[in-house]
């Protein structure tokens, strides 16, 4: 299989897991509803958020509209990079970790873009796929899905301890997507083996 198929592919198949699960998570739970995956440590956990990975946020519907840009032309850069990177014949590890941020940039684009108009709210009772008085939003103002929460430890820092002591220690607290991970495992191990990926390349 050439680079670029395996890039094509790996793009299309975290979208679409991506997506699966949003969907599933959007239509069968409720925001602050909890699924026990492993003990209390591992979970899905569901929640909605208007910004960046992590749930970081920009404020306002200024905000949102600056970031879905911003992310539109991130993706365009990336694309760019990446058909770049197969022309040039760049090692299959870059080559992925490439497409695996791509993917999810654009899945969490898809979110924002798409979801306010083709779902309900999923407040009190499980989104609705089409609702028929329409979304509960507009274009580029949707909220992003996350659900993976894995608070592997979940303490209280002692009292004795000079950073707020007696108050809870949670750790790893944010909660995330399929999309986040992507992103999140492309730019680590780019980070990691850069010399190695970009080695007689560019």
């Amino acid at each position: 299989m050439s680079k670029g198929k395996m890039a094509v592919l790996l793009v299309i198949l975290i979208l679409v897991a991506d997506q699966v699960l949003k969907f599933w998570v959007k239509t069968h739970m409720v925001i602050g509803q909890e699924l026990h995956l492993f003990g209390n440590w591992g979970m899905l956990h569901f929640i909605e958020n208007n910004g960046m990975a992590f749930g970081l946020e920009m404020g306002g519907v200024t905000g949102k509209i600056v970031l879905s840009i911003f992310r539109i032309l991130a993706i365009s850069g990336i694309a760019w990079f990446l058909m770049t990177s197969v022309r040039k014949n760049a090692s299959t590890a870059l080559i992925l970790a490439v497409s695996a941020i791509m993917a999810g940039a654009i899945g969490n684009l898809i979110d924002s873009a798409f979801y306010g108009m083709i779902f309900s709210e999923s407040l009190n009772h499980p989104a609705v796929l089409l609702p028929k008085g329409g979304g509960y939003s507009s274009f580029l103002l949707g909220r992003v899905v996350d659900m993976f929460y894995f608070p592997v430890i979940d303490t209280h820092w002692p009292g004795w301890s000079p950073f707020r002591p007696g108050e809870p220690l949670v750790f790893f607290r944010p909660v995330f997507n399929v999309a986040d991970s992507a992103i999140t495992c492309g730019v680590i191990s780019i980070i990691l083996f850069q010399k190695r990926m970009f080695k007689g390349t560019f």
